[in-house]
């Protein structure tokens, strides 16, 4: 009998084949990199990669968008269901109970055909942005629609916010929403494809990965930066708030990826954007701030940074409350999760590791009068 090989956290296990993104010589999505993504395309151009297989045309792209367009609207029982949540309720729980409660309003929940799969991905996608801003804007009177001339990205900050977005705002909203959009096996796209691995339905492995993408450890991390940025308050308290913490051990979150050794492209990528934006809006003391500890990390405890430290930076000079950082993971991700689904169910298996007893060794059982 081959020797059982345990792997924690399934470190390094090969658990399936995906023709949608990796993470070998930098991320790229169905073939092309993320910084020419990034750099040359919009969000709407790599939802529709990502979940299509292929770039758009225009007149794909026109489509997709016009779908999208008339996909944004929410049940108004889903909305009073919201407005009945606690307040004190955090957005992704909101989210996650969102995404299951759509399920209930969609007439091809229970259809796991590739195209109707693209389709209700397509619906999700439209509709939780929606879901996002109907927990955060308390009141009827607060809530925004969708305006048709603003990218999905512009009607993002739209819908949070209620201002005129900039330029440059809409440029890195939209940027952040490309780098979250997929990221191979990860612990929520994991969740979700062992979800649909039973034969369950697309919104039911949503809301897993939506479930599993709130722990501190995954997508939660970004939120965890703003407040180590916060508790150092100036650029030059940073040198000593950081090497006091360094010192007693404290994991400082936004640093280091147990894929990206020596660095993740993503964060390399936006930071330029992320200063940009720090200048536009008045953020240059909280950047110097970054730039001391990320060079203190970086080089103390060889910890790169990752996504999250730059993302989470961008969305508060965004003027974006901490809560909704890892919503708008969400709102992302759920391209990539739905691609992950469309394809575990195109030759599924169903997904069912093993486990390493380390219990007590047989006994016997002792009835109870004589325990």
């Amino acid at each position: 009998m081959a020797e059982e090989i345990y792997s924690p956290g399934l470190e390094g296990v090969v658990a399936g084949e995906t023709a949608i993104s990796t993470l070998a010589g930098g991320l790229s999505y169905r073939g092309y990199s993320i910084e020419d993504l990034a750099d040359r395309a919009c969000f709407e151009e790599v939802a529709y990669l990502i979940l299509h297989g292929e770039l758009p045309n225009y007149g794909e792209l026109a489509a997709f968008r016009e779908r999208l367009a008339a996909n944004a609207k929410i049940p108004d029982a889903v909305v009073d269901v919201i407005r009945r949540v606690p307040p004190a309720a955090p957005v992704m729980d909101v989210l996650r109970s969102g995404a299951s409660l759509l399920a209930h309003w969609d007439d091809e929940v229970h259809d796991n055909s590739r195209a109707a799969n693209l389709r209700k991905a397509e619906r999700l996608l439209a509709q939780l942005p929606l879901v996002m801003a109907t927990a955060h804007r308390d009141g009827p009177e607060k809530l925004l629609s969708p305006r048709p001339e603003l990218s999905f990205a512009g009607n993002v900050l739209w819908l949070l916010t209620g201002r005129e977005p900039s330029p440059r705002q809409v440029k890195a909203m939209d940027v952040s929403l490309v780098m979250y959009a997929e990221h191979e096996y990860n612990a929520s796209t994991f969740a979700a494809r062992v979800v649909c691995s039973t034969l369950s339905d697309l919104h039911s492995s949503v809301t897993a990965a939506i479930g599993a993408l709130k722990g501190p450890l995954h997508g939660g991390a970004n939120e965890r930066v703003l407040e180590v940025l916060q508790a150092v308050g100036s650029p030059d308290r940073a040198e000593a708030w950081i090497r006091d913490a360094l010192a007693r051990k404290v994991r400082i979150m936004g640093f280091g990826h147990r894929v990206y050794k020596t660095g993740d492209v993503r964060a390399k990528y936006l930071k330029p954007l992320c200063a940009a934006l720090a200048t536009e809006t008045g953020h240059e003391d909280m950047e110097r701030t970054a730039d001391v500890i990320e060079r203190i990390v970086t080089h103390e405890k060889n910890l790169p940074p990752n996504l999250d430290w730059p993302s989470a930076r961008i969305y508060h000079y965004l003027g974006l409350p901490v809560q909704l950082y890892t919503p708008l993971f969400v709102i992302s991700r759920i391209t990539g999760w739905s691609a992950h689904v469309i394809e575990q169910l195109e030759n599924n298996r169903l997904i069912r590791p093993r486990s390493r007893y380390i219990g007590p060794a047989a006994r016997s059982f002792v009835p109870l009068e004589n325990r």
